[in-house]
């Protein structure tokens, strides 16, 4: 349609499939930068519900067990966030775009197969709880490359001794890109297709 034998097209992060917010999408040289933006600090916007947990630590996968919240309170959060800032060390939820043996790990965990994880090292420069309404969470997070939101999400409910999954999760930061610069797919197709009307 517009004339192109080939041209490279590349992007710098996925999103989990029940997230939302900034990709960044590099096309002919620019894919050169991938690994560069794929480095950059990223930031999201969530909500993490307490009380229960999923296999895919979000709501992917249905609700497998509940957990009490009585005991948790404004103060208890807010003092349970200083463990998730800094570096920390993180499993990376089986349901995940990882591969191991040349295959995703979420192809693996649907099919329903025991997979063991090592722990890995993250950086979180921030986490800001916004508002509780128990039992859900809203926050702001910064953090680095590799980072999952709903590790920490899960690992969030444990450390409160209950259980928590992540309940909406949107990227609105990658370095200095922001969402609300960004084009959606639509406006991206009308401008290309406008530019060869």
């Amino acid at each position: 349609k517009f004339g192109i034998n080939k041209i490279k097209v590349g992007h710098a992060g996925t999103l989990d499939p029940l997230a939302t917010g900034l990709l960044l999408v590099c096309i002919g040289q620019h894919t050169k930068k991938i690994s560069l933006l794929q480095n950059q600090p990223k930031v999201y916007a969530g909500e993490i519900t307490l009380g229960g947990i999923t296999p895919s630590y979000d709501l992917e996968t249905p609700i497998v067990k509940g957990f009490e919240t009585k005991h948790i309170n404004k103060n208890k959060i807010q003092s349970t966030v200083k463990q998730f800032i800094g570096e920390i060390n993180q499993t990376p939820p089986v349901f995940s775009a990882l591969k191991q043996n040349g295959e995703r790990l979420y192809k693996k965990a649907r099919r329903g197969e025991k997979l063991k994880l090592d722990s890995r090292k993250v950086n979180v420069m921030s986490f800001e709880i916004v508002n509780v309404d128990m039992p859900k969470i809203t926050f702001i997070i910064k953090c680095g490359k590799g980072t999952y939101i709903r590790s920490i999400a899960h690992d969030f409910g444990l450390a409160l001794k209950s259980g928590a999954y992540l309940s909406n999760l949107c990227r609105t930061e990658i370095g200095d890109y922001s969402l609300d610069n960004a084009l959606d797919i639509n406006t991206f197709e009308k401008k290309l297709n406008s530019l060869f009307s």
